[in-house]
């Protein structure tokens, strides 16, 4: 049933003669990448300084005056707000909003085409022809689980994906089941194409 749901996503994006040898989504679960080795650290400093600012701003770190009460400045209190809600996301609400961005991201092989289907803000189609043989990287963890990355990984000054904390901005199946046999399927795929050609 999954399957068919998933297969309808592509129904019509494909072109005559086309037919889908394999449809996925990206593993929903919390995994942590390379990239996740300091962010993580980085993330506690800044919320943890962020919130301790604020704290300080809010007053609860000063002795009281003698008219009662603390001296609060209105100003540094919402100067603080930004950053303690950015050291927020930066802690655990961007793996919150990577589960929801994974929940809207399907994926589909051809026999022709690699095809990643975005439904966050709109329906966002990316096609990596198969027959031009774009440079393929795989990563795997040891339960299976990994990412086919497509093509050449973009500077990050050239990158549009902000907040994909894992993303190189290149095409990517991230964080898929199987992720072997997938990169076999591919790799067949493209020699077959390439067989053709030459014939």
């Amino acid at each position: 049933m999954q399957y068919e749901l998933q297969t309808e996503k592509f129904r019509n994006d494909l072109s005559p003669g086309e037919t889908i040898q394999w449809t996925g989504q990206p593993n929903e679960r919390v995994i942590f990448h390379f990239q996740d080795s300091y962010l993580i650290p980085f993330s506690l400093l800044w919320g943890g300084f962020a919130i301790f600012w604020e704290m300080g701003a809010l007053g609860f770190w000063r002795t009281p005056h003698r008219g009662g009460g603390n001296a609060v400045s209105l100003f540094m209190s919402l100067w603080g707000v930004p950053f303690v809600l950015f050291g927020q996301y930066f802690i655990w609400g961007r793996f919150v909003y990577d589960w929801w961005r994974k929940k809207k991201t399907f994926y589909a092989v051809t026999n022709k085409r690699v095809l990643i289907l975005e439904e966050v803000r709109n329906r966002k189609l990316t096609s990596i022809q198969l027959a031009e043989n774009a440079p393929l990287d795989k990563t795997t963890r040891l339960d299976g689980i990994g990412t086919l990355a497509f093509g050449v990984p973009q500077p990050k000054w050239n990158r549009s994906s902000w907040g994909d904390f894992n993303s190189d901005g290149r095409p990517s199946l991230r964080d898929i089941d199987e992720v072997d046999r997938i990169y076999r399927l591919i790799s067949d795929m493209r020699d077959r194409l390439t067989k053709e050609d030459r014939e």
